[in-house]
């Protein structure tokens, strides 16, 4: 496992010194045999300017929806691979799924689709609208930049039940591990994503076996640094309060994230086990001083993550005029 974790590190320094433009070559994945950074050149050649300014606009009016916009494209690639199938409204859809009940920023996303289809009607899918945003939104906040690859194909199905495979913050490493791996992602990957949750809030109730009866021991866990713990105890009266994942410096895309778990503040049990499992650490402890590494690191395994696609969609996929529908067929 060392020397797993030493060739991981090494191909995150491979990665920083051949980082271009915050873009280095993802994973492998059957998006790659299609995509472009040029799809839209001639068919939308505005696309990508229109989703960052409708960005600029709503982030400016509420910062927190830059978290809740990355949440909703990861939401959506690890239930079969980015096809927006996150997005469509009907009855036991993903969308109406227990695990998407905090879901935000659907409005941002018709609000762009809307300008897009003004400008180049049935042109630019609802899939690579989703991809953008999470970048524009990373980059609104202090994050990187890189190139989103287009091509993607807007899915005809969304099936509420597959939500359940999203972790929701109680799961073991291994199985993150094992989720990550199954959508051709890696251990790394897994770390650095995490690391979106140096901006961002969670709902008390997501964490609040963790601050009187962890695993049923009617205690806290033992792994909450005993101020953050009476913090979080004076904070969640409620279930329903929201509480910042990053309590340090919650407004900025940065390493604090893994510093705060080195000092066992991570709020959500997936994330402060990063810091005690011996296969996630060392990568913790390299990010947490290491920004550069880190915003680069991060533009890649968000290529990695938006390149996940299912081949159905991929092959029988749609542009949606309306993103919260499929387009009706005769």
């Amino acid at each position: 496992m060392k020397s797993y974790i030493a060739f991981l590190l090494i191909s995150v320094a491979a990665s920083v010194s051949g980082f271009d433009n915050g873009f280095s070559a993802p994973n492998s994945s059957p998006l790659d045999d299609f995509s472009s950074f040029s799809y839209y050149e001639k068919s939308c050649p505005h696309a990508e300017a229109i989703i960052q300014r409708k960005i600029n606009k709503w982030l400016k009016k509420d910062y927190t929806l830059a978290a809740a916009l990355i949440r909703l494209h990861f939401h959506d690639c690890v239930v079969r691979g980015c096809d927006a199938s996150i997005l469509l409204d009907h009855y036991g859809s993903e969308r109406r799924a227990s695990a998407s009940k905090t879901l935000r920023g659907f409005q941002v996303i018709d609000d762009i689709k809307a300008a897009i289809e003004k400008k180049c009607p049935k042109t630019v899918s609802c899939a690579d609208i989703l991809t953008t945003v999470a970048r524009d939104a990373t980059v609104m906040v202090g994050g990187p930049f890189w190139m989103v690859p287009f091509g993607r194909k807007d899915g005809r199905v969304s099936i509420g039940k597959e939500a359940d495979l999203v972790p929701m913050g109680r799961e073991r490493i291994t199985d993150l591990i094992q989720l990550f791996q199954s959508k051709g992602l890696n251990v790394l990957d897994l770390v650095v994503l995490s690391g979106a949750h140096t901006i961002g809030r969670s709902t008390c109730g997501s964490l609040q076996f963790r601050l009187y009866n962890f695993n049923g021991t009617r205690k806290p866990d033992p792994s909450i640094n005993p101020k953050y713990l009476n913090f979080l105890r004076r904070k969640c009266r409620w279930a329903s309060e929201l509480v910042d994942l990053d309590a340090t410096t919650p407004r900025t895309f940065d390493t604090q994230y893994f510093k705060n778990l080195q000092n066992k503040m991570g709020l959500l049990s997936t994330d402060q086990l990063l810091y005690s499992d011996s296969r996630t650490s060392p990568l913790v402890n390299a990010m947490a001083f290491q920004p550069t590494i880190f915003d680069s690191q991060f533009a890649v395994s968000m290529v990695n993550l938006g390149n996940i696609q299912d081949v159905s969609s991929a092959n029988n996929g749609e542009i949606r005029v309306n993103c919260n529908y499929v387009n009706y067929r005769k």
